[in-house]
C-alpha cells in the first residue's frame, strides 16, 4: 500500500524534458557576479523536486553570464569562431556549478560535453546520455554543439530531438511570448499558446531560426516561462506554468 506522502505527490505532466537555462539567468544583475549562489540554489532545488517525481531531466546551459561570442564579434575584440569557442567553455563552468549544487542536494548528475575534455566531463554520446536518463541521473549538456555559429538554443533543440524529449522548456527573464517587447510597450499582448507557423509569420523572438526549425521539424513543443517566478520550473513540469507554449 502506498504511503500518504507518496499518494499526495503531484503527478508530472512530462516524463522526459530538456530544460534550457541561459547563462544570464544565473547572474546577479545588481552585483554583476556571474554566478549568484542564491539563484543557483533555487534552480537546483526545483530540479531536485521534479527529479524526485520521476521526471527524466536534461539541462542545457548557456554561457552569456561569462562570455558571449556574438558580443566579442560586435565589439571587434574576437572573431566569431574564437568567440563562440570561448562561450562554449563558459557553459562548462556553469554546468559544473549546477552539478556541484545538485550533488550537494543528493542528486546524481552527469555533465556531458560536446568538446572532449575527459578530466572535466564525459564526452557527449547519445546512447550513454539515454542510459543516464533511464537510470535516473540528471544530465547537464555543456559546450554547445561543439561547433561555432550555433547557439545554446540550437543545442537545446538538438538534444531534445535526439533524446525524444516531450517538451523543451526555455527559462527566460519574461513570463512568456508577447507580440512586442512588454518592457517597452505596456499594451503588449501575451500569448498563452501559439503555433509554430504563427510564430514564424509574426517573427516572434522565441529562439534563433535554426533552433526553432529543429523543434518545428521534430514536433517538439516549446514552453517559454519566467525563471524568476516562484517554483516556475516545478510548475512547468507539472503542466501548471503560466508561460507560453509553442506547438
Amino acid at each position: 500500500m502506498k504511503s500518504a506522502k507518496a499518494r499526495s505527490r503531484p503527478a508530472p505532466k512530462y516524463r522526459r524534458i530538456v530544460l534550457k537555462l541561459s547563462g544570464e539567468a544565473l547572474q546577479n544583475s545588481k552585483t554583476g557576479d556571474p554566478i549568484d549562489q542564491g539563484i543557483l540554489s533555487r534552480v537546483c532545488r526545483q530540479i531536485k523536486e521534479i527529479h524526485a517525481l520521476g521526471v527524466q531531466i536534461g539541462v542545457v546551459v548557456g554561457g552569456g553570464n561569462i562570455f558571449r561570442g556574438l558580443t566579442g564579434e560586435r565589439d571587434g575584440s574576437t572573431d566569431r569562431a574564437t568567440g563562440d569557442y570561448m562561450g562554449m567553455l563558459a557553459t562548462v563552468i556553469n554546468g559544473l556549478a549546477l552539478m556541484n549544487g545538485l550533488e550537494k542536494m543528493g542528486v546524481q548528475v552527469r555533465v556531458m560535453t560536446a568538446i572532449p575534455m575527459d578530466k572535466v566531463a564525459e564526452p557527449y554520446i547519445l546512447r550513454r546520455a539515454l542510459r543516464h536518463l533511464e537510470k535516473g541521473l540528471v544530465v547537464i549538456f555543456v559546450a554547445g554543439t561543439g561547433n561555432p555559429y550555433f547557439s545554446t538554443d540550437t543545442t537545446a533543440a538538438l538534444r531534445a530531438s535526439e533524446l525524444g524529449a516531450e517538451i523543451l522548456m526555455k527559462a527566460t527573464k519574461v513570463d512568456g511570448v508577447y507580440n512586442k517587447d512588454p518592457l517597452k510597450f505596456p499594451d503588449a499582448k501575451k500569448y498563452q499558446t501559439l503555433s509554430y507557423l504563427d510564430a514564424l509569420r509574426e517573427r516572434l523572438n522565441i529562439m534563433d531560426s535554426t533552433a526553432f526549425s529543429l523543434c518545428l521539424d521534430n514536433n517538439i513543443p516549446i514552453l517559454v516561462f519566467d525563471l524568476d517566478a516562484p517554483d516556475s520550473i516545478l510548475k512547468a513540469a507539472l503542466g501548471q506554468s503560466s508561460g507560453t507554449i509553442v506547438k
